[in-house]
C-alpha cells in the first residue's frame, strides 16, 4: 500500500488481482472489510470504499448479514476490462511509437518474438 495512488484502489486492485489469478473463485467469500483492514493496517472505512468500488461495478455483490462474494462471471468481465486497459495503456503507444520509426507490424511482431525467445 505505497504506490501513491488512493489506499481504497490499491484494495480494489489487489482483490481484481486475486480473482484474476484464481485465489478468489467466483461465488467465493471475499475478506470481510475489517479483516483486510487489520491485515493491511487501514482504516476499515477506506477497506469498505475499495470493496464497494467492486459492488459497484458488479465484480462483487453483498448476502445481507453473511458478507460479500465474488459475482458470477466476474473473472471474465475483470480480464476483459484489463486487456481493454492494457491495450490502451501499452499496445496503442507501442503501435505509435513504431509508425514513427518506420516498423511495420511484422517487424515489430518480430521483435516481440525474438525478445520472448532471449527471456
Amino acid at each position: 500500500m505505497e504506490d501513491g495512488r488512493p489506499i481504497f484502489l490499491q484494495i480494489a486492485e489487489l482483490l481484481e488481482n486475486s480473482i484474476l489469478d484464481g485465489t478468489l473463485a467466483e461465488e467465493e467469500q471475499v475478506p470481510s472489510t475489517n479483516e483486510l483492514a487489520a491485515f493491511h493496517r487501514i482504516n476499515p472505512a477506506t477497506a469498505a470504499k475499495g470493496v464497494h468500488k467492486l459492488v459497484d461495478d458488479g465484480t462483487l455483490y453483498k448476502k445481507r448479514g453473511i458478507g460479500m462474494f465474488v459475482s458470477s462471471g466476474a473473472r471474465a468481465k475483470l480480464r476483459g476490462r484489463r486487456r481493454d486497459e492494457f491495450a490502451r495503456q501499452y499496445v496503442q503507444p507501442l503501435l505509435t511509437e513504431a509508425r514513427k520509426l518506420g516498423i511495420d507490424p511484422a517487424e515489430l511482431k518480430h521483435m516481440i518474438d525474438t525478445w520472448e525467445e532471449i527471456r
